[in-house]
């Protein structure tokens, strides 16, 4: 294991490189279109310090660089950092160089990541997961950042020098948590052994609140206070605020709008296109006045799914509430695009994780997803502990999971009418679809896209389920490829948004 000491001075050496950002928008390419949103801030003379960029196509990017001088960190996705096995995985391989060609592509800062994933021991699954929140998990996600770090330093040189900084999120809970560590000292165990920076996004630690079942002991206030006592706050570099909201697949349900209990909190999950709730802010304000966020370089509201007109009221607002927070304290401003070289002696530790303790953490994975998916149920430490709170986890597994897997990032009814029409005429219903879903892990053998997933496992519940109709999905599968390509590699339009 590397030295805790070794690896914040390589940290600290990295970081110093990155002039502040500022107030800035976590943004999607697509939705809402980008270049036509910088276009109406512009007009509103609303504009934010830096973007940082969700994964997209290299050309999209390519346009955006092209059309803005504002910093431009990025968001990337799919490069399951909690995952174990990723040293001997060719994709994970291939996934990491081709966020190293993104990151110079923008000249970003930093890409950021969810300490989470969409994709567990053969499952797919359309929003993130979060971490076992082990040990055993934590020395996996280092040793994986570490290699991805290395990528970086190799393959994504920035201008002046150096090369951008992994940062981790930490993720949100979506009604349980599992495992045997606190999440603060899970990631307090991560950056002893991976010099890597972290976001703190301020949802996501109310869905902590709610879900660790935290809220029963004590006051969201005294909750922040002991959460930012045992996190490693001191390696924040940046920290995100978005909305949150009853997700889809609760809001008709009468348990969740008329609780008998009156202190229940809001059901609420994480949910970008949702205005954001004023106790995040409130929240925001204690993180802010710890006194621990030396390494603070950027503050961003995540605003991709939301509405133009919103964005701009609620930036903002943001930009004048939050104005003085980089005023003080400052480290050096070395201008935009300007990076220091790193010092001799600050190369990250790629140490191994041994052979035993991947096939043992890819087993409680796989445990992991079973449970998820009720195909197993919640034993063991992982559901016992008291850093457990699987209080709400069939929540999860009968309600939430069947509305993703229907609904959620392509309704199935609208990506396959003629199809979903014939088995219904069969007496075959959609429930199924989730059932089967789960039955057999499927292996992912390129860049993972819950849309495309979705469209191959369905065909392959038609190929199974009504064989004469597999002509027709198949049909309806090639035509929603191509359009959902045509629509991925379309050209942005232009606008004059140089602020």
């Amino acid at each position: 294991m590397t030295l805790s000491r070794d690896v914040c001075h390589a940290f600290q050496d990295r970081v110093d490189r990155i002039p502040v950002q500022g107030l800035g928008l976590s943004v999607d390419v697509y939705s809402p279109d980008l270049l036509s949103l910088l276009a109406d801030l512009t007009r509103r003379q609303v504009l934010p310090m830096y973007l940082e960029v969700f994964q997209a196509t290299s050309s999209a990017l390519a346009a955006v660089r092209d059309q803005t001088d504002l910093p431009l960190p990025y968001h990337g996705e799919g490069l399951w950092v909690t995952q174990p096995g990723a040293e001997s995985d060719p994709l994970f391989q291939e996934e990491a160089r081709v966020l190293a060609s993104h990151l110079s592509l923008l000249r970003s800062a930093w890409s950021n990541h969810e300490c989470a994933t969409k994709h567990i021991a053969g499952y797919s699954f359309g929003t993130y997961l979060p971490p076992l929140y082990t040990a055993a998990s934590a020395d996996s996600v280092a040793q994986n950042i570490n290699m991805v770090q290395a990528v970086f330093d190799q393959q994504a040189a920035l201008p002046g020098g150096g090369s951008p900084l992994f940062l981790l999120e930490m993720p949100p809970l979506t009604f349980f948590v599992a495992g045997t560590l606190s999440i603060p000292a899970y990631f307090r165990r991560v950056t002893d052994q991976a010099a890597c920076g972290l976001v703190l996004d301020v949802g996501h630690l109310w869905t902590v609140y709610r879900y660790s079942g935290a809220w029963r002991a004590q006051s969201l206030a005294q909750f922040v206070d002991d959460f930012l006592r045992e996190f490693p706050v001191e390696r924040v570099v940046e920290i995100h605020v978005a909305g949150l909201a009853v997700h889809e697949s609760l809001v008709d349900k009468a348990d969740v709008v008329n609780s008998e209990d009156p202190n229940l909190l809001p059901r609420w999950t994480d949910a970008h296109a949702a205005p954001i709730p004023p106790v995040l802010f409130e929240m925001l304000d204690q993180i802010l006045r710890c006194g621990r966020l030396e390494q603070l370089r950027g503050m961003a509201l995540e605003v991709d799914t939301k509405t133009s007109d919103l964005i701009a009221d609620e930036l903002a607002w943001f930009l004048e509430r939050y104005k003085g927070v980089f005023d003080q304290n400052l480290p050096r401003d070395l201008g935009a695009g300007a990076f220091l070289p790193t010092r001799a002696g600050a190369r990250l530790s790629t140490d191994s994780v041994s052979v035993s303790e991947t096939e043992s953490l890819a087993k409680a994975y796989d445990q992991y997803a079973q449970v998820v998916s009720s195909r197993a149920e919640p034993v063991g430490p992982n559901w016992m502990s008291p850093t457990a709170c699987a209080e709400e986890l069939e929540r999860y597994r009968t309600t939430y999971l069947p509305y993703e897997i229907l609904h959620w990032g392509g309704d199935v009814e609208a990506m396959f009418p003629q199809t979903c029409r014939g088995l219904e005429e069969r007496h075959i219903g959609l429930a199924g679809f989730v059932s089967y879903w789960f039955r057999l892990p499927h292996s992912v053998t390129r860049s993972y896209d819950y849309f495309d997933v979705k469209i191959d496992r369905f065909v392959d519940f038609v190929g199974e389920l009504a064989p004469d109709l597999e002509p027709l999905a198949q049909r309806e599968a090639t035509e929603l490829r191509q359009a959902y390509q045509a629509a991925s590699e379309a050209p942005l339009p232009t606008a004059s948004i140089h602020p």
